[in-house]
C-alpha cells in the first residue's frame, strides 16, 4: 500500500464510509486534532516518567485512537448496508472515563492541595503536559461544535474533558516528582 494516494489532491478526504468532504471541515479539524493530541501525548511518553505514567498513556493513546475512528465516522455512516457497526468492538465506555478518574485521584493522594492557578511550565516534561492539555481541551470544543451540527457520541465529549484534567494533575505530579517548581500565579492587587 502507498503512502501517497492523491485523492486529497484538490482538498477533500475521505471519511469512514467513503463520503468527501473539504479537508477544514469541522469533522477533519476534530478528529485531527485528536490526531496532533496524541502525538503530544507520545511526546510525554518519551520522556523519562514513572513506568506507571508510561503505562497509562499508551492506555490513552490507544482511546485516542479509538476517538479518531469515532469522529470520522459519520452518523449516516455507522451502520453497514448488512446491518452491521462499521466500527465493531470500538467505542469509549464509562469504564475508560473511570480509568482516568481513578489515575487522577491516586496522584492527587500525594500533591499538596492546590490554593492557586497553576503557571504552565517548571520542567520540560511539565510544560509538554500542559501543551497536552491545552491541545485536548482544543480537541473537545471541536468535538462539542461537531455535536452541534451532527450526533456525536457523548462519551467522546466526556473522555476528552476528563483526559484534559489528568493531564493537568499529572503535569502537576510530574512537578512534584522532578521536584521542578511549580509556579502559582496570584493576581495582582
Amino acid at each position: 500500500m502507498k503512502v501517497y494516494t492523491k485523492t486529497g489532491d484538490t482538498g477533500t478526504t475521505a471519511l469512514f464510509g467513503g463520503t468527501r468532504v473539504p479537508k477544514h471541515h469541522i469533522r477533519i479539524e476534530s478528529y485531527g486534532t485528536v490526531d496532533e493530541l496524541n502525538s503530544h501525548i507520545g511526546l510525554i511518553r518519551d520522556q523519562e516518567i514513572n513506568t506507571l505514567y508510561k503505562n497509562v498513556l499508551i492506555e490513552v493513546q490507544d482511546r485516542l485512537f479509538t476517538v479518531g475512528a469515532i469522529l470520522a465516522t459519520p452518523p449516516d455512516k455507522e451502520t453497514l448496508q448488512n446491518g452491521e457497526k462499521r466500527l465493531q468492538n470500538l467505542g469509549i465506555l464509562e469504564s475508560d472515563i473511570d480509568y482516568l478518574e481513578n489515575q487522577i485521584d491516586l496522584m492527587e493522594e500525594s500533591l499538596p492541595q492546590m490554593t492557586h492557578f497553576v503557571l504552565p511550565g517548571g520542567h520540560t516534561t511539565v510544560s509538554y503536559c500542559h501543551i497536552a492539555r491545552c491541545v485536548c481541551r482544543r480537541a473537545e470544543r471541536l468535538a462539542v461544535h461537531l455535536n452541534d451540527i451532527e450526533p456525536t457520541d457523548e462519551l467522546v465529549i466526556k473522555y476528552l474533558n476528563r483526559l484534559s484534567d489528568y493531564l493537568f494533575v499529572l503535569a502537576r505530579k510530574l512537578s512534584y516528582d522532578l521536584n521542578a517548581d511549580e509556579v502559582q500565579w496570584i493576581p495582582r492587587k
